[in-house]
């Protein structure tokens, strides 16, 4: 964990000192040292919260996009009798997810339906497939009219499938922690949106410093808006991408969602 209590102050660790759990109020201890990020953690193996991971890197360089306050949110589900640190839940109610390891079809559905409003950021990186497998498929990405927006077919040979039936949308970040990454598209946050069709899905590019604004500004990642005979959803922003035929502009505008242009 990243932050405990401490004279009824949320503190991050630091060596020699102790805190309690914000999530169960069971004392904490400081693991400060070379080989692992600065954390809090409980004695022994014990764990409050069975949805936690240890946190990389990649998780705090994440989490740092946003104020301490909403970090490392405990939420209570009275009915379930269930309560889960949630690693980012926003003034506007969005709670965001960073995950990094691999995580369980049957997890990932419980996460998604105790949290409801919610957007899952996922490490690319971790394994090293996933980016040339995802580079591969990409020239096969289906251009729509609404730049920005692309149809995937077959999202079992982009994705890993274990995300695949998410009813949430989850965004990949291939770049990870990097800073000198050329690379437009490992530079890009892809979005996969929730699926409706097996074999085909929509798939948005977003640049990260667009999503961080976004999920500061409001509570949903897409705004969607009912009109005559279509469904708007609005996100914002442009970016460029290169691609080797041909050059294409995302251009994160108003968009119809529909399956035939």
């Amino acid at each position: 964990m990243k932050y405990a209590i401490v004279n009824d102050i949320k503190t991050e660790a630091i060596k020699g000192i102790k805190g309690t759990c914000p999530n169960c109020g069971s004392e904490l201890i400081a693991k400060c040292g070379e080989l692992k990020i600065n954390h809090w953690a409980h004695k022994g193996t014990r764990n409050c919260d069975s949805w936690w991971e240890p946190e990389t890197e990649w998780h705090r360089t994440w989490k740092n996009n946003y104020p301490a306050e909403w970090q490392e949110i405990t939420l209570f589900d009275e009915q379930a009798g269930e309560k889960h640190i949630a690693d980012i839940r926003t003034i506007h109610n969005l709670v965001i997810e960073f995950q990094h390891s691999h995580i369980d079809p049957k997890e990932r559905f419980s996460r998604e339906k105790f949290y409801k409003n919610m957007v899952w950021v996922v490490d690319g990186t971790r394994l090293q497939r996933d980016f040339p497998r995802f580079q591969k498929e990409f020239g096969n990405f289906i251009i729509t009219k609404q730049q920005g927006v692309f149809f995937v077919n077959f999202p079992d040979e982009v994705f890993p499938k274990s995300w695949l039936n998410s009813s949430v949308p989850v965004i990949f970040d291939f770049c990870g922690i990097s800073t000198t990454e050329q690379d437009e598209i490992k530079n890009t946050l892809w979005c996969l949106l929730p699926q409706k069709d097996v074999k085909q899905s929509i798939v948005i590019g977003l640049r990260k410093n667009n999503f961080i604004q976004i999920t500061h500004n409001r509570g949903q990642l897409f705004i969607e808006t009912e009109k005559p005979q279509q469904r708007q959803i609005t996100p914002p922003h442009q970016i460029q991408l290169k691609r080797s035929e041909p050059t294409h502009y995302l251009n994160i505008g108003k968009w119809v969602k529909r399956r035939r242009f």
